[in-house]
């Protein structure tokens, strides 16, 4: 049966490290069918809340590469149940994600949840395009307000994903997790403060009592 993502991932040297290993039975006895060629609504609405992701590329000499990339939160889009694509924003002007994928269009992306301790892993064949290839396109992958200047679109065609277990990712937060977190605290002292100054108030316009 298939197993989607590992389908890919599982090479004849990884089969061997599995079987050194002593867990090959586990991936030769699977049951199951774990196709994951198609984005549900759970991945379309995991995807819309990042704001960040790694992709890896292979260039011409067979050496990997890993590029952090970010933008406002869901600036990486389904575009349709196989289709992301995101805005490529000027950077450090070095180019080697662009041009590997112009050699060797496979790509893996890490989509992590460091406060849910989630991560989604993505199999995709990507293309670059110029900002004025797609017009509509490049409308929708360029959000309002955000100051950086995209240079060129990426469209990358889904092969397979799979969701990773939670083991060893430590829980992280932005500004925007913990301004959140505390906002009902804050709600609360804003509350407790005004009613401090209510009483203090009150008492000053009573004044002294008679006898005092």
């Amino acid at each position: 049966m298939s197993y989607g993502f590992l389908d890919i991932a599982i090479t004849p040297s990884v089969r061997a490290a599995q079987e050194e290993m002593g867990v090959a039975h586990l991936w030769e006895d699977f049951r199951g069918d774990r196709a994951s060629d198609r984005f549900s609504r759970s991945e379309e609405a995991f995807i819309a809340q990042r704001d960040s992701f790694y992709i890896a590329s292979v260039s011409e000499t067979g050496w990997p590469y890993v590029q952090h990339r970010g933008g406002p939160r869901g600036f990486l889009k389904v575009i349709d149940e196989r289709t992301l694509a995101f805005a490529d924003y000027s950077g450090n002007r070095q180019y080697i994600s662009t041009g590997n994928v112009a050699a060797n269009s496979r790509t893996c992306l890490f989509l992590m949840d460091y406060p849910r301790r989630t991560r989604l892993k993505i199999y995709a064949q990507a293309e670059v395009l110029a900002l004025d290839a797609d017009p509509e396109l490049t409308e929708k992958l360029s959000p309002q307000g955000y100051r950086a200047r995209p240079e060129r679109l990426f469209r990358l065609r889904l092969d397979a994903f799979d969701w990773n277990c939670p083991q060893h990712i430590t829980p992280r937060f932005t500004e925007a997790d913990i301004t959140e977190a505390v906002r009902p605290l804050r709600d609360r002292l804003a509350e407790l403060e005004a009613e401090n100054a209510a009483l203090r108030a009150r008492l000053a316009g009573e004044g002294p009592q008679a006898g005092d």
